[in-house]
């Protein structure tokens, strides 16, 4: 792929910097600038870029980021609410999900 001017694009230019997940005692929390928004029932972060509308698991871990509980304590938490699920799968979804809100400056830990 080239980029404007028909020169390749440098490996930071063609795909967004890595970002580490968190480890066990992270803290997930809102970043800097992002709040809750809405009402109870459409509640969405608002953040200097937007908002976003979080609904089923995803607003049930990110509740859960408020700086007091660590990764793995919300993990726990999501084990014991969805006891059915494989607990590998649940971790790894909720690290990549934060991994994301992380890259969009929406999460920090």
């Amino acid at each position: 792929m080239l980029s404007q001017g028909g020169r390749r694009p440098e490996p930071s230019e063609s795909r967004p910097a890595s970002v580490a997940p968190p480890d066990d005692f992270s803290l997930p929390r809102l970043a800097a600038g992002c709040r809750w928004g809405g009402s109870e029932q459409d509640r969405v972060i608002l953040f200097p870029e937007g908002a976003i509308k979080l609904q089923g698991t995803g607003r049930q871990v990110l509740e859960r980021c408020d700086g007091q509980r660590t990764f793995a304590q919300i993990i726990a938490e999501l084990q014991a609410q969805f006891g059915d699920a494989d607990p590998a799968k649940i971790r790894g979804d909720i690290s990549q999900f934060l991994e994301q809100l992380r890259h969009k400056r929406i999460v920090d830990y």
